[in-house]
């Protein structure tokens, strides 16, 4: 077969497939973004979205390259998962694990399934990576790539971004709405902006970003919105990391978005430091339809806040949740409610404060259940107050296991990690898990519960608008 020939059935349909397994129960734009490049180059790829659809060996039988997005730990162990299910499929074909998590775990992935992984600013090399293996046998030293030839760190050029190519992509009503007043409503998410300027410690973004960020400009913004209100969105996710990291770009977006669709709702995620910083914009926020913000809150300790380098301290937290209710803007606070460095104190100081500030309905139970992640290429590695609690890698999972001075503090993780799990199944009232919780808590900790009587919350009662995917990474 010539060059020409091999380069005509990779640009066949259904050569390229784009495999999302998850991402926040979103439409994912880890496939749709680059699934616009790729179309652009003169390929005809497909698209899966095992999150929302039965995995397709159909899709599978006649691709020549499959690529997994992988923007998330718990996307990755489902991406190899999903991978095995490929190679079984279709033995032949290059498997590409592509995204924040691909290079970070680039040895277990070219080791068991994987043929290249590709980190940073993804598109661009997933392309010529396409491109190179249409036109030759064997491609190396593509620029953010990694392959067991060749091995590059992540790609961190700005890009001339798309609008991302959704049709492939199941429609949004397979995705988490919006629910308000008890009415939901379709939700669908946009970037306007990736990576982040700051180093938190514990975050996955530092070991590939370094502090760089990237703005998408305005109008791609709202042409990817535009695509989404005409699939029936009336809610909008911004997906950046960190949405106020450029805040007057932020404040832009806004006010053209709410300027063209002013029916629409939206939510954010900025830091706990940045929402204090620019506490004067969440009032225009709140005009413009913001319903509500997630923020890393993580813990009340100002101990565990230093050993993660969060920037925030407790008391900057009291204030995130002022500046929030003067503005009539929803808080929901992230936590990491176990570390090594997390006291059974602390925990309770947690409880006390989710009480006390009304919170019950803005943080979902899992957060009460969420340990530290230590994966391959954390900078928390790096640090020594973290070293002396590591046992082992756990390479299949992706993780560093660690274990806490007070055996106690592991053992109530694992069996509130449990309890929430089976309430959010069952679909319990966040007031009826809190207090299993709690009463869990005091159990295993050994300390009498000496908290307040607890506020009485009606079944019927009008709660706080949130998505119905509990965040989660």
């Amino acid at each position: 077969m010539n060059r020409n020939d091999k380069a005509s059935k990779w640009r066949a349909p259904g050569a390229v497939v784009l495999i999302s397994c998850y991402e926040l129960g979103h439409q994912p734009l880890g496939v749709a973004s680059p699934l616009a490049f790729l179309r652009e180059a003169g390929f005809q790829p497909r698209a899966m979205d095992v999150a929302a659809e039965d995995f397709s060996p159909e899709k599978i039988e006649k691709a020549k390259f499959v690529g997994i997005s992988v923007p998330m730990h718990t996307a990755l162990r489902l991406g190899v998962e999903v991978a095995a299910k490929v190679r079984e499929t279709n033995p032949g074909c290059h498997i590409c694990f592509y995204g924040l998590y691909g290079l970070l775990n680039k040895d277990y992935l070219l080791e068991n399934g994987g043929d290249s992984a590709i980190g940073g600013e993804f598109e661009l090399p997933l392309v010529e990576l396409v491109q190179g293996l249409s036109q030759a046998s064997n491609v190396t030293q593509v620029p953010g790539a990694a392959t067991r030839e060749w091995a590059s760190g992540p790609y961190l050029e700005k890009i001339p971004l798309l609008k991302p190519e959704r049709g492939e992509l199941p429609a949004l009503q397979a995705y988490a709405h919006l629910v308000r007043n008890g009415t939901h409503y379709p939700a669908g998410a946009v970037e306007a902006s990736r990576g982040c300027k700051h180093l938190c410690l514990h975050c996955p973004i530092p070991p590939v970003y370094e502090g760089r960020f990237f703005i998408v400009p305005q109008e791609k913004v709202l042409e990817d919105i535009e695509d989404l209100a005409a699939q029936g969105a009336r809610h909008i996710t911004f997906a950046d990391p960190d949405f106020l990291n450029g805040p007057s770009h932020a404040l832009r977006v806004v006010r053209a978005i709410h300027e063209r669709f002013p029916a629409l709702t939206f939510d954010f995620t900025a830091k706990v430091e940045h929402i204090i910083k620019h506490e004067e914009l969440l009032p225009e926020f709140a005009e413009c339809g913001c319903a509500f913000f997630v923020t890393a809150v993580e813990s009340l300790s100002d101990v565990v806040l230093r050993h993660l380098v969060k920037g925030h301290d407790r008391e900057d937290v009291y204030r995130a949740v002022k500046a929030a209710r003067e503005a009539r803007v929803s808080i929901r606070p992230s936590l990491v409610a176990f570390t090594p460095w997390t006291s059974a104190q602390d925990y309770f100081d947690l409880l006390d404060f989710i009480e006390e500030y009304a919170l019950i309905d803005e943080v979902d139970p899992i957060q009460m259940a969420i340990r530290l992640l230590v994966p391959p290429g954390s900078h928390l590695l790096l640090s020594p107050h973290m070293e002396r609690y590591v046992t082992e890698l756990d390479a299949e999972n992706f993780i560093y296991r660690w274990e806490h001075p007070d055996e106690r503090m592991d053992k109530l993780h694992e069996e509130a990690l449990l309890l929430a799990e089976d309430a959010a199944a069952r679909q319990e009232d966040a007031t009826v898990t809190f207090s299993k919780i709690r009463e869990l808590a005091a159990d295993i900790l050994e300390r009498p519960d000496q908290s307040q009587p607890k506020a009485v919350f009606a079944p019927d009662r009008i709660r706080p608008p949130r998505l119905t995917e509990s965040w989660f990474c």
